[in-house]
């Protein structure tokens, strides 16, 4: 005998449920399983590919292919591709930029300098790393969609330069410094000078050549 109409539909509300349920509980294991990938060494990767290619130059295919993950492994671990970015740049201050900090403390002005100098120049000799500054490369390659990149890659480097403009103001009042030089001034000089080493870097400019450009800088360098 047909079944009636009602009990046709019962059943078909039964076997949705199943199939419903089953998926859920696929969707429910997928995520219970345990990362198949080093998290650390996947953001390693991205960094390089930023670091190569910029923000906006750096496609999620690439990306993924660099990190051995997935998509939706990148997602879940590490968001967006803005996000994955901040990550980098965070991963990117802790490791290529550590010798700034250290470098605030030299006891003079001129050594606050041949430190940054020297530091700079060792992460561009390095030979495992690729050359040029990821924040000089992703501030000025972003466009309109990547403001925010932009802004915060721009808000990073005026902390640090800040933080350049405080220490060169304090070596001029312990009289570190000549009269007539400008603390922000200087910082500016410096920075431009470090950021141009990185760019000449990327360039091809040879390691012997970068050497003596910071030797020529503290040469002319105003103060002891």
């Amino acid at each position: 005998m047909p079944l009636e109409r009602s009990a046709l539909w019962t059943l078909q509300e039964c076997f949705t449920i199943s199939i419903g349920m089953e998926s859920i509980a696929t969707v429910a294991a997928a995520r219970g399983r345990p990362r198949e990938f080093d998290a650390d060494d996947a953001l390693a990767a991205a960094l390089r590919v930023f670091w190569m290619r910029g923000y906006e130059g750096a496609s999620l295919t690439e990306l993924t292919e660099a990190m051995g993950i997935t998509r939706p492994s990148l997602y879940a671990c590490f968001g967006n591709k803005e996000a994955l970015f901040r990550k980098a740049l965070d991963l990117y201050e802790k490791e290529k930029l550590a010798y700034m900090a250290p470098a605030l403390d030299a006891p003079t002005a001129r050594g606050v300098a041949e430190r940054l100098l020297r530091g700079a120049l060792e992460v561009q000799m390095s030979t495992s790393d690729p050359k040029g500054c990821l924040g000089v490369i992703s501030s000025v390659t972003c466009g309109v969609e990547a403001e925010s990149i932009k802004a915060e890659v721009i808000a990073r480097r005026a902390s640090s330069d800040a933080a350049l403009v405080r220490r060169f103001e304090r070596a001029k009042e312990e009289g570190d410094l000549p009269e007539g030089v400008e603390p922000q001034a200087l910082a500016r000089y410096l920075m431009a000078v470090i950021q141009g080493l990185c760019v000449q870097a990327s360039s091809g400019v040879s390691c012997r050549d970068l050497s003596t450009l910071v030797d020529t800088t503290l040469t002319v360098w105003p103060g002891r």
